[in-house]
């Protein structure tokens, strides 16, 4: 695992889910997060739920830690759609407050946010309609 930098007493740390790369500079603040120059909810308005999803997956360690409306987060999110870049957020988010300090990290680990979602799309397969899906087979 990469180690977290300091840059300008903000963590900078990187994110990953699928396809998705989330470059996460997190900060002591009043809890604002801004993706890609916007609100995080205004950022991820195609998903369904928007409020909710951004409240219970990216601002998941923050509930985890107790540190709610404690630190501003600023992210540049990249590939993978809405969901995957998401969850990549929330993964750099975590590793980012590893940075700084020590006294978090336990409870992230143990809730699973600093361990990368390595699941990924298999590829597909030379004579087979996808990955597995093979042709239809017709018995007369």
């Amino acid at each position: 695992m990469a180690q977290p930098k300091m840059v300008h007493d903000r963590a900078h740390c990187v994110g990953k889910r699928k396809e998705a790369i989330a470059r996460v500079y997190l900060g002591r603040g009043d809890g604002n997060m801004i993706v890609n120059g916007q609100d995080a909810v205004d950022y991820f308005r195609s998903l369904p739920y928007t409020e909710e999803m951004v409240n219970l997956v990216a601002k998941k360690p923050f509930k985890v830690t107790g540190t709610e409306n404690n630190f501003t987060v600023e992210a540049k999110v990249e590939g993978g759609g809405y969901r995957a870049q998401l969850e990549a957020l929330q993964h750099g988010i975590a590793r980012a407050m590893t940075a700084l300090g020590d006294e978090y990290k336990s409870d992230l680990k143990k809730e699973g946010l600093l361990t990368r979602d390595s699941r990924m799309v298999e590829r597909k397969k030379i004579g087979r309609h996808k990955a597995r899906r093979g042709q239809q087979f017709s018995k007369r």
